[in-house]
């Protein structure tokens, strides 16, 4: 039941602030049993419930922050960035009021805009609020989680304006080494990573090795995300649909065998050929 997830996220955040235990403001985004993100409109409803519990003026500026992130969260993800923009927006001024002095939150906040422009269709503006996040962000480290995560939103902002040797760079190069290192390689934000890298060859000239590529790396994703999150997660879908769309780009007979292996595939037959008549 809802009442009862929303009691739970209550405990937690609760129990972080009387005793400095549990997982406070989280609980309101992930699942007590299973730890994945809530989505669709179990979260749209849980971000409405958060605010309500914590917009109460008797409420630390800190909750009212949380709350707010956890509402325009719940309102992004739920395809309705319109209505989260003005959320995000405010919740960035309270920041600025609470936390001046702290970095960290302000990243986060101007993160939650920019992600919300890009949604919208606004990707110059996005672009260059990304840009400055992840260069303060990969000044700290770039294994970091949230150097990852701003990374990756610059990549998918990347993709869409057509900058597709920087995305294809950044991802191959320094984001996924980086997540499979801290996360693992089955991680929501190294699958999105992968997922990103493979609209990336889809999109930018769409080769057979880039197809070829692309397909390799869909089918590792979509069987992942299976496994994971299950097969009516819909990041299960946007996988499986990108794979299809892949499959549906190679040429007539193509197999998951890029080009340039063949040169060494036939030095390899030629030198057991040899070995055999010797």
């Amino acid at each position: 039941h809802l009442s009862c997830l929303v009691r739970q996220a209550e405990t937690s955040v609760k129990e972080l602030e009387e005793c400095n235990t549990g997982e406070g403001f989280h609980k309101w985004h992930g699942c007590f049993d299973c730890g994945q993100e809530f989505h669709g409109p179990v979260f749209l409803a849980l971000g409405w419930a958060c605010w309500r519990t914590y917009v109460s003026p008797s409420e630390t500026g800190e909750s009212r922050c949380n709350a707010m992130m956890v509402l325009g969260n719940a309102l992004r993800l739920g395809e309705r960035a319109s209505e989260a923009l003005p959320v995000f927006e405010a919740h960035l001024a309270l920041v600025r009021r609470h936390y001046s002095g702290e970095e960290e939150p302000l990243l986060g906040a101007q993160g939650n805009v920019a992600s919300c422009l890009d949604d919208l269709g606004r990707e110059a503006e996005a672009l260059v609020l990304q840009r400055e996040i992840y260069a303060r962000w990969a000044a700290r480290g770039i294994s970091q989680k949230h150097t990852i995560l701003s990374g990756y939103n610059l990549a998918v902002t990347l993709l869409k304006v057509g900058f597709w040797d920087e995305c294809k760079t950044s991802v191959r190069d320094q984001l996924l080494p980086a997540a499979r290192q801290t996360h693992g390689p089955d991680h929501d934000i190294t699958l999105k990573l992968n997922h990103a890298l493979a609209n990336t060859l889809l999109d930018s000239g769409r080769t057979r090795d880039d197809l070829l590529e692309a397909e390799v790396i869909m089918q590792d994703v979509v069987k992942r995300r299976r496994r994971v999150f299950g097969p009516a997660h819909p990041h299960t879908l946007s996988a499986a649909c990108t794979l299809r769309d892949v499959r549906r780009q190679l040429p007539s007979g193509a197999t998951s065998l890029p080009s340039s292996l063949v040169p060494a595939i036939f030095a390899m037959f030629a030198m057991l050929v040899w070995w055999w008549l010797s």
